[in-house]
């Protein structure tokens, strides 16, 4: 059996369902496929906070409205928990509770009982203590069932016409920060400033990692030269509140804090 048409089997089984939604590839192309098999059968909930940048939360709104699923929002304090606040190795497992108890919660008073991520294949190759915590609340991962890789999710997001199906991952902004230190909201919108005015420049998928005072810029190594010609562009990152800017010579890797 094809893997979507395996998707559309697991996805009808379940008469209702809401979506876990961000608005990265991987949860439009569930979002998008629930809705062509389910019809009105499907909503989105959207997590907001201070862990998301707000172009990704304005985002994840325009893509949702463009699906013409039923959307909602709820906002969480992810520094409710002292394991996030403080920046512990096992956040994510605590802050992705917080967040999926939320939205299960809103879920259920919608009438929808049963809620799904976009976990892939691809994700239990790596470290995702937030995938743990969804599993213990009953979140279920049709895409992650039907055996879809990240390539595939792409792949099959481009036939769709999908205009996500290329876009670049993102992540919480505490992924910016090394493990055990504190984080702060004022941390938080100095990094999602640098990274936004980066974007504005042109170069896209960076990382500013902050270090004291110190914020460790990744882009790709391509965009190296352009960046660092860019002196009014680093003029301004400094200027949001930064004593030192260092280019990370490796390169933007996804996770590289972990």
């Amino acid at each position: 059996m094809e893997k979507i048409d395996c998707l559309y089997k697991i996805l009808k089984k379940h008469e209702k369902i809401c979506i876990a939604y961000s608005g990265g590839t991987d949860s439009d192309f569930l979002l998008n496929v629930a809705a062509k098999v389910l019809d009105k059968n499907v909503v989105c909930i959207i997590a907001n906070g201070v862990q998301l940048a707000k172009k990704d939360y304005d985002e994840a709104v325009s893509l949702a409205k463009k699906s013409g699923v039923m959307y909602y929002t709820i906002d969480v304090d992810v520094f409710e928990t002292d394991e996030f606040k403080h920046n512990r190795k096992d956040r994510c497992y605590h802050c992705k509770k917080n967040i999926m108890s939320g939205i299960i919660k809103k879920a259920d008073e919608l009438g929808f009982g049963v809620v799904a991520d976009g976990k892939n294949c691809d994700d239990a190759g790596v470290y995702r203590p937030g995938a743990a915590a969804a599993e213990e609340l009953g979140v279920v991962s049709p895409l992650y069932e039907a055996g879809f890789t990240k390539s595939d999710i792409r792949n099959a997001a481009k036939k769709m016409g999908l205009e996500t199906w290329n876009k670049a991952s993102n992540s919480c902004l505490a992924t910016r920060f090394p493990y055990d230190t504190l984080l702060t909201a004022e941390n938080f919108s100095k990094v999602e400033k640098a990274e936004h005015a980066i974007y504005e420049s042109g170069i896209y998928g960076a990382r500013v990692r902050l270090h004291g005072d110190i914020a460790r810029i990744e882009v790709k190594t391509e965009d190296f030269g352009v960046f660092m010609k860019n002196t009014e562009l680093i003029k301004k990152i400094k200027e949001i509140g930064f004593r030192y800017i260092t280019l990370d010579l490796e390169g933007f890797r996804s996770g590289s804090m972990d």
